[in-house]
């Protein structure tokens, strides 16, 4: 049961990996099949996500009721796009790693899908790419939540 919802938690836009790993860890499951089924559930949206979301949100942008909502997504993909592509340049496959890979807030699988659509990278190596950064996250979120990372400084400090 507990791995189904670390399945479902890895795919909520916003929490993702970097809430499915702590989960998984506070509930006793093992690291690993944590790991992949985390990793698993965070990429199935993603194709959705590269081929679908824009046109979706760029659809319901003037709509009534979903019209705000929609345009803030808008807003986020067009702003993490153009800050990938001025932080990159040509190197933009390694900065959406990046930006998917390190686990801070408004990154991650969606965003970073998103912010890859409106770049207009081609499918293939954005998929690539995003799952790269998916691991990367899920290695470091496993690390901070066995408490690698608070040990290390402990012995530093």
């Amino acid at each position: 049961m507990h791995f189904i919802i670390v399945f479902f938690i890895s795919m909520f836009p916003l929490i993702e990996l970097r809430g499915a790993i702590p989960y998984a860890v506070a509930q006793g499951l093992p690291l690993v099949p944590s790991y992949i089924i985390a990793i698993i559930g965070n990429m199935l949206p993603v194709p959705v996500i590269f081929l679908f979301a824009r046109k979706v949100l760029e659809w319901g942008a003037d709509k009534p009721v979903i019209g705000g909502f929609f345009t803030f997504c808008i807003e986020k993909g067009d702003k993490g796009g153009k800050k990938l592509q001025e932080t990159a340049g040509k190197g933009l496959f390694i900065a959406l790693l990046l930006f998917v890979g390190i686990p801070l807030p408004g990154t991650g699988a969606w965003t970073g899908t998103l912010a890859a659509s409106f770049l207009d990278m081609d499918f293939k190596s954005s998929v690539i790419a995003v799952m790269l950064g998916v691991m990367l996250a899920g290695v470091i979120m496993g690390l901070a939540s066995a408490g690698v990372f608070g040990a290390i400084s402990a012995l530093i400090l």
